[in-house]
């Protein structure tokens, strides 16, 4: 994950060190039929991780950047286009597919699509 998404996290945008730990952060949370797949994490802080829960994606995006964190909002777009690519290729995540329909929709609705021009359809 850090090699694929640089040594920050994604969320508060803090770089790693030795306070400041890495954790593997599922974009689609387990509760919600996330895989353990590469393409479903992320690297995140200990504290982001924390205080996300099982809150959705967008919506903890959307709270990092009220906070006036510089959330990687890029980053999150890579990564739910990684994961329905992925999802493509290996078939299966039933739970999965509904909740990430609805992630990709609000960030459309965001009218935001990072840096990448576009949010995966």
């Amino acid at each position: 994950m850090l090699d694929r998404d640089g040594a920050t996290c994604i969320w508060c945008g803090r770089a790693f060190a030795d306070l400041v730990r890495p954790t593997t952060e599922h974009v689609v949370p387990r509760l919600k039929g996330g895989p353990s797949w590469l393409e479903n994490e992320v690297a995140a802080c200990g504290r982001c991780n924390s205080e996300r829960g099982h809150r959705g994606p967008v919506e903890w995006l959307e709270e990092c950047l009220r906070r006036g964190w510089p959330a990687d909002e890029a980053r999150l777009v890579r990564a739910l286009g990684s994961l329905v690519a992925a999802i493509g290729r290996n078939g299966g995540q039933r739970r999965a597919r509904p909740y990430l329909d609805a992630q990709l929709r609000r960030l459309r609705r965001r009218g935001s699509a990072g840096s990448s021009g576009a949010v995966p359809a």
